[in-house]
């Protein structure tokens, strides 16, 4: 059977070159006769996998020496808490809310201490990037929070938000690795790999080291972002397999020219189907245009049989999960690194079908 053009919001598409090397390493990985699968985290075949794949991603991303890289377990949703009960020092920190998964750190935060949320696009279905150029942000707030690419409603920052001096946490999971990062601007970023870089279960976390307490009474062991850095990633088994997959993805996004690279392909993909869609008389983009991802471009034609209609079909000619999330409705395209421009040309042309078909 033909692979079809996935476009999952995560577990999302993968290089097909990645996946061909993973295939073709499953039984015997570099000559030691086992799979990666089976091998033992405290042995120095994974070391050099997991040395090798950290070593990348900072060579990827320009990351700083003073910053820690880890590779962890428990989702962005554990790391909501986690994120909180180790940077937060005074128990409060400010959030702004522009979907639902800033929304769901920021309530994390309410459980553990004292989260305002100090802007936020709900008021508009989260369909835009709320103005953050003078947030009221508290003077005793340890940092403020952002969701920087909102895999659901399809909106991206186009500019950070003015920190007033203050640390900047971003969750960047659906957007990165996709353009250059200055890390410098961050205190903190956490991603969950399955939406651009590898396979579910396993998030990175990038931390200034300074920001990383000595000591947190009463925080479980493993919450603990020093527990982690101090036993490199490998203070309980970790998910080897995904840390394996993420280092191939981290090899073939700098054999394509890096970030600098795959940011001007995404920017020319997307414009592919944000063109087709302002043009289009029967599709419409649910985003405001200075605030559209460059992953994640949800659409709708106003009727719901339609949308439905369009996602059955669109299935049997190989465009696969393109149905919008529950909470939205219509229709999303995930076009993450791995999904080639062909992809998208190929949807571009079953719309304009569809379209013609139901004039």
């Amino acid at each position: 059977m033909a692979r079809v053009y996935n476009f999952s919001a995560g577990p999302a598409v993968l290089p097909e070159e990645v996946l061909r090397q993973c295939a073709d390493e499953m039984l015997d990985y570099a000559g030691c006769g086992m799979s990666v699968m089976e091998m033992s985290h405290r042995s120095s075949v994974f070391q050099k996998i997991i040395d090798d794949a950290e070593a990348d991603l900072r060579d990827l991303m320009g990351i700083p020496e003073n910053y820690k890289v880890i590779f962890v377990q428990g989702g962005d949703s554990l790391l909501f808490s986690t994120v909180f009960m180790n940077l937060a020092a005074n128990g409060k920190a400010d959030y702004v809310i522009t979907g639902n998964w800033a929304k769901k750190a920021f309530q994390e935060a309410q459980i553990l201490g004292d989260a305002v949320a100090v802007a936020s696009s709900a008021d508009r279905n989260f369909s835009y990037i709320p103005d953050c150029s003078d947030l009221p942000i508290r003077e005793d707030a340890s940092y403020l929070y952002i969701c920087e690419n909102n895999t659901i409603y399809g909106t991206k920052f186009g500019e950070l938000p003015n920190t007033k001096g203050h640390v900047l946490v971003a969750d960047q999971s659906s957007m990165f690795l996709s353009e250059p990062v200055d890390v410098t601007r961050y205190g903190l970023i956490h991603a969950g790999v399955q939406k651009n870089v590898g396979p579910a279960g396993v998030q990175i976390v990038i931390v200034r080291e300074d920001l990383v307490p000595d000591d947190l009474p009463g925080v479980p062991t493993m919450l603990r972002l020093k527990t982690q850095i101090g036993a490199g990633s490998l203070y309980n088994t970790p998910n080897c397999w995904g840390i394996y997959v993420c280092g191939k993805v981290f090899k073939w996004i700098e054999k394509n020219g890096g970030l600098a690279a795959m940011g001007e392909r995404n920017a020319e993909k997307a414009a592919l189907l944000y063109d087709f869609l302002d043009e289009s008389d029967l599709f419409s983009s649910t985003v405001e245009p200075r605030d559209r991802s460059l992953m994640n471009v949800p659409f709708v034609t106003g009727d719901k049989e339609l949308d439905a209609e369009f996602v059955a079909e669109a299935a049997k000619a190989g465009l696969v999960n393109l149905k919008g999330h529950r909470s939205v409705g219509g229709m999303r395209a995930s076009i993450y690194n791995a999904m080639p421009r062909e992809g998208v040309e190929a949807l571009v042309g079953f719309m304009k079908d569809f379209e013609l078909a139901h004039r």
